[in-house]
């Protein structure tokens, strides 16, 4: 935890489901905050026992929907600034560094913090975007000023309060193992937002989402500069392409 008194407490906040096999770096670079929360979702692995090592802050439940379960560790933060990651993150030194510095000095209420994805051991830092990666994302703000939507993947975010300028620091994203994981995060993902288009009873059209699959690449490969990292570039657009046609289909074709 902190060494020093500073005039505003940051708590760092992780909701997971069976992390056992990256828990434990995730929260050993956490250490920096005044507290660590940790939700425990329907966890059935080692991740309880690991959290415990790190915090007495735990949050069991049993929550359908992302949003709910990401709520529900913010609110159990009790410091003045929350910090969210997600167990596939590490935040470094510098960016530790920078997130207390940037607490004491901000008159803004929520700051972007850019992010470093890692396919495997591989860098690739283009073309992420399109509700298949990120490369960014509004991770360090004031307690109650950010809630999560109702929505079992990618939920919708509301916001009070005032943006402010983008970290400089990047947090390290280790977002698949390798080629195999990404298809798996894609069926995942897809499924997950099937189910939240047919709650919503709107499952959009064909034409339409056929249109967004050619967008999104563009978006991706070309806007994003995917093209920059080569073979994996074209895996990232296609699969930021597939993910909002895919998830159509799946709603309108598979029963729930």
């Amino acid at each position: 935890m902190s060494n020093g008194p500073t005039a505003f407490r940051l708590s760092a906040v992780v909701s997971i489901r069976n992390e056992e096999r990256q828990l434990a770096e995730c929260l050993e670079t956490l250490r920096f905050a005044d507290e660590i929360v940790v939700a425990l979702d329907r966890c059935t692995d080692r991740s309880r026992e690991i959290a415990a090592r790190f915090t007495g802050r735990l949050v069991d439940g049993a929550w359908e929907k992302e949003g709910e379960r990401r709520n529900a560790a913010i609110a159990a933060a009790q410091g003045d600034w929350v910090l969210e990651t997600d167990a596939d993150e590490r935040v470094t030194p510098e960016l530790a560094a920078e997130i207390r510095r940037v607490i004491e000095t901000t008159p803004f209420d929520w700051h972007e913090i850019p992010v470093d994805n890692y396919i495997g051991a591989r860098l690739v830092r283009h073309g992420w975007g399109a509700s298949y990666g990120k490369a960014a994302y509004p991770g360090l703000f004031r307690r109650g000023v950010k809630t999560w939507g109702p929505q079992r993947v990618h939920p919708a975010l509301t916001w009070r309060g005032r943006k402010g300028p983008m970290l400089e620091n990047r947090v390290r994203h280790y977002v698949d193992r390798d080629i195999s994981d990404m298809i798996r995060r894609l069926d995942s993902y897809s499924s997950a937002r099937a189910k939240d288009l047919r709650e919503a009873g709107n499952v959009g059209s064909f034409p339409s989402n056929l249109r967004r699959f050619f967008t999104r690449f563009f978006k991706c490969y070309v806007m994003r500069r995917g093209y920059r990292e080569g073979g994996y570039g074209v895996l990232i657009a296609l699969f930021a392409g597939l993910y909002p046609l895919l998830s159509h289909l799946k709603a309108r074709l598979e029963k729930e």
